[in-house]
């Protein structure tokens, strides 16, 4: 039997009766519940119900969209996420995507929970790149890329799901593929609850040590995702993805007095990885990040249950701070990359 938050009837945000392509909350809201969509996908699979019985299609068919394709873990067959297609593009807003490409989170049912547990602990060891179904969710993407470019697409995760969107979308990113992405609660594997005084220290040691030891990503790798600007979507109940709340306040605080070029320098560095080194096979942790939009729910949740639910991120009573933030001088020094490139090609094709 389908559970209350199953039932889009009971727990859909029913009010967008007409979705509004120019209203953020709108379309946060749309892109939630696609991700909802997965959800109850993989849970109509793993109670059998079909027909009349599943819940999943009024997750996107109240949005005007279709299901166009299923992606299914080559391990435990499990669903994980699925490619949705827009089913009405003569009329569609320019800010509408055509296809949006969604990833659920972790479930906690056997059909489908020792999977996803390993697949958390991956996140954890920066190891989520090696797997399987990271690997199905990229070719996902790229496929659908190849067919229609970025313009028109959208990315979008819950949680575990959301992990696995930012990876894609970093991917994507670095190869001048930008798309625009959705990440409600994503992962973010550090110490949250470090105290301004030590983030500053921490700050200035990593831009000291790291380069001398050798343990610190290029620039150019990092400053590759400088344009793109995924939507960060957390609350501060929830400790899996609150780090966020103080990665992107301590940064600011840095520039406030002075020190953002030693802040360029360390936020590329992960402190587990300057410490321990980066583990054969692995790669920087996923929030690491120079550039994303971050909304943060200021209404406060009873319990860390409600606090990383997917439920909240369409409320009707929703109320959050959004912020806009991009690495100090990130972008001028990619303009000026740009415009130098444009300068030595002139050059040479007029010597040539």
């Amino acid at each position: 039997m389908a559970s209350e938050r199953e039932i889009f009837e009971d727990s859909g945000p029913l009010y967008l009766t007409a979705v509004d392509w120019d209203n953020f909350h709108h379309k946060r809201s749309v892109a939630a519940s696609l991700v909802q969509g997965v959800y109850n996908l993989e849970r109509d699979r793993q109670q059998n119900r079909q027909d009349h019985q599943s819940q999943a299609s009024p997750w996107w068919s109240s949005f005007r969209f279709e299901l166009i394709k299923q992606l299914k873990d080559g391990v435990d067959s499990s669903i994980f996420g699925a490619i949705y297609r827009y089913n009405n593009p003569s009329v569609r807003h320019h800010k509408c995507p055509i296809n949006v490409i969604a990833f659920r989170g972790t479930l906690t049912k056997p059909g489908s929970m020792f999977r996803d547990i390993k697949l958390d602990i991956k996140v954890f060891l920066s190891k989520l790149h090696q797997d399987s179904r990271f690997h199905l969710a990229l070719q996902a993407v790229q496929d659908v890329v190849a067919k229609i470019g970025t313009a028109n697409i959208w990315l979008a995760g819950h949680s575990l799901g959301a992990a696995i969107a930012l990876l894609v979308g970093k991917n994507m990113a670095r190869e001048d593929y930008p798309i625009e992405t959705y990440l409600f609660n994503p992962p973010f594997i550090s110490f949250p609850k470090l105290k301004p005084v030590i983030r500053i220290a921490s700050s200035f040691l990593k831009a000291t040590i790291a380069p001398v030891m050798g343990k610190h990503q290029t620039d150019d790798s990092f400053f590759a995702l400088s344009g793109w600007f995924p939507h960060l979507f957390v609350n501060p109940d929830d400790h899996v993805c609150s780090g966020y709340i103080g990665y992107f306040e301590h940064r600011k605080k840095m520039a406030e007095i002075g020190a953002a070029k030693i802040e360029r320098r360390a936020t590329q560095i992960s402190t587990g990885n300057m410490i321990f080194g980066k583990q054969e096979g692995g790669c920087e942790p996923l929030h690491l990040l120079p550039s994303a939009n971050l909304t943060i729910n200021v209404i406060q949740s009873p319990d860390f249950k409600r606090a990383h639910g997917i439920l909240q991120w369409w409320d009707r009573s929703f109320h959050g701070r959004s912020e806009r933030h991009q690495l100090r001088g990130v972008a001028h020094m990619v303009e000026c990359s740009i415009r130098m490139q444009e300068a030595l090609q002139q050059y040479f094709s007029e010597f040539l």
